[in-house]
C-alpha cells in the first residue's frame, strides 16, 4: 500500500527515527502534506525532506505514527504483514521454552518487538487470542486474521482488544470470534509440568499472565516445604508451580471471586492436595491485617497489577510498591524470600530496585537481591524499543 500522506519533522526530532524507534509523536510534527485517514500509510521525512521511514497514521493518540519499514523500497502490503508473521511464528519455535518443554501456551506476537506495531496473538492449546490495538492494526484486521489462520493453523481466532490503549487510539473496545469456530467450554493449555485453563469471556490481558511462564518455574525452586503466601494470586499460576514444588501451605489472594474459583479449579486439573487457603481481599489491607496479627510466611510473592500508566501516576506508583514491599517484608522471618515484580514499564528496574531499598530501610530488614527477572523469552526485547522491556522483579532474601 502506497503511502496517503507525508509528514515532516522538526530539525532534531529525526534522532529516534534514525535509531529505529518505532513511534514518532505529535510533538515532532512540523506538518503534514495530505489528508491520512486513521491506519492510512504516511511517509516520514526530516527536515530536509530526507525519506526515513513508513508507518501507519492515528489522529488521536498521542503516538502520532506507528513506524514499520525504514526501507523505502518496503510497503505495507499483505505480502508483508505475511513475512513478518511467518517470521515471529518461526522465531517462536525456535526458542528452547517450547522445544524443551511441554508448552502450549505462548506469545506468537508481540507488537513492536516483532516489527508488527499494535498487534498481539498469544496462542491456548488449539486456539489464538489476538488483540489489534492501534488504528494500523485495527484496519488490517481481515488481512492479519487470515494470515494467521493460513501459518499458525488454530481451530479458532478471538479478538480481546479491551486494552487501555485502545482508547488512546480513538478506538472502541472489541471483543468476539474473529475466525473459525468456538470451545464448547474453557480451553485448556499447559506450560512445563502445569496445566491450566483460560476462557475468552473473562480474565485479564488475552485470558492468562503468559509473561511469567519461566518466572514460576525460578520462584518454585524455593518453595519446597515452605508456607508461600502468593499475593494477587489471579487464577493461580504461582500457587500452582509452587504446589507442585512441594509448598507446605499456601495463602492465595486475590480480589477477585471468580479469579479464586479458577485457582480452585486448577489445584483440581493438577490433582494436588497442598493447602491452599483463597482469601478474596484487598492485598494493601490484607498485608498490615497480616503484619497486625503477626503471621510469618517462608515466601511472599508480590505480583501486583499495573500501578503506573502514565507519567503523572509514577510516584503514586513507587509509594505503592514501597507499601506493600515493606509490610511484606514484615512477615517474612530472618532468612526468607520475598519476590516482588512491576509489570509497570514506566518503572524502570533501577527505580523498582531504589523501592526496595526505600522499603528495606523502613522496614528495618537487610535484603540481598538473589535473582532478577524479567519477562519470558517469547515476549523478547526490541533494542531499539526499551519500552518493550516492561516487566521486572527480584527474588531476595529478607534478613
Amino acid at each position: 500500500m502506497s503511502a496517503t500522506a507525508a509528514i515532516t519533522l522538526y530539525p532534531g526530532r529525526e534522532r529516534p527515527v534514525h535509531q529505529r524507534h518505532p513511534w514518532v509523536f505529535s510533538g515532532a510534527i512540523a506538518n503534514v502534506r495530505g489528508r491520512p485517514a486513521n491506519g492510512d500509510v504516511v511517509d516520514v521525512y526530516d527536515t530536509h525532506q530526507t525519506w526515513l521511514a513508513r508507518g501507519t497514521w492515528s489522529s488521536a493518540s498521542q503516538i502520532r505514527v506507528r513506524l514499520f519499514t525504514w526501507n523505502e523500497a518496503e510497503h505495507l502490503t499483505g505480502d508483508l504483514l505475511h513475512q513478518r508473521l511467518t517470521q515471529a511464528l518461526a522465531g517462536r519455535a525456535a526458542l528452547p521454552l517450547l522445544q524443551d518443554n511441554p508448552m502450549t501456551a505462548c506469545r506468537l506476537v508481540y507488537a513492536e518487538s516483532d516489527n508488527l506495531p499494535g498487534l498481539i496473538v498469544d496462542r491456548y492449546g488449539e486456539y489464538l487470542v489476538v488483540q489489534l490495538l492501534t488504528q494500523g492494526m485495527a484496519v488490517r484486521a481481515r488481512q492479519v486474521v487470515d494470515v494467521l489462520a493460513e501459518v499458525a493453523r488454530p481451530r479458532g481466532i478471538y479478538e480481546r482488544s479491551d486494552a487501555e490503549v485502545r482508547q488512546k487510539e480513538g478506538l472502541p473496545a472489541a471483543v468476539g470470534l474473529l475466525w473459525g469456530e468456538e470451545p464448547d467450554q474453557r480451553i485448556l493449555f499447559q506450560t512445563h509440568q502445569a496445566h491450566f485453563t483460560m476462557s475468552w469471556s473473562d480474565g485479564q490481558k488475552t485470558g492468562f499472565y503468559l509473561d511469567q511462564s519461566e518466572n514460576r518455574q525460578r520462584v518454585a525452586a524455593y518453595c519446597h516445604d515452605q508456607t508461600v503466601l502468593d499475593c494477587f494470586c489471579y487464577s493461580g499460576g504461582f500457587t500452582i508451580y509452587a504446589a507442585q514444588a512441594g509448598a507446605r501451605h499456601i495463602t492465595a489472594v486475590d480480589t477477585s471471586a471468580m479469579m479464586l474459583e479458577v485457582l480452585q479449579m486448577h489445584l483440581a486439573l493438577n490433582k494436588l492436595d497442598t493447602p491452599v487457603e483463597p482469601v478474596e481481599a484487598d492485598v494493601f489491607k490484607l498485608l498490615r491485617q497480616y503484619r497486625q496479627e503477626g503471621r510469618v510466611f517462608d515466601v511472599v510473592i508480590l505480583d501486583p497489577p499495573k500501578f503506573a500508566h502514565n507519567q503523572q501516576q509514577i510516584e503514586r506508583a513507587t509509594r505503592g510498591y514501597k507499601d506493600i514491599n515493606m509490610n511484606a517484608m514484615h512477615l517474612i522471618p530472618p532468612g526468607g524470600i520475598l519476590v516482588t515484580y512491576s509489570c509497570s514499564g514506566l518503572i524502570s528496574p533501577d527505580l523498582f530496585q531504589k523501592v526496595l531499598f526505600g522499603a528495606a530501610l523502613d522496614a528495618g530488614r537487610a535484603v540481598q537481591i538473589l535473582e532478577r527477572l524479567s519477562q519470558a523469552p517469547d515476549h523478547p526485547v526490541r533494542l531499539s524499543f526499551p519500552e518493550s522491556e516492561y516487566l521486572k522483579g527480584f527474588i531476595c532474601r529478607v534478613w
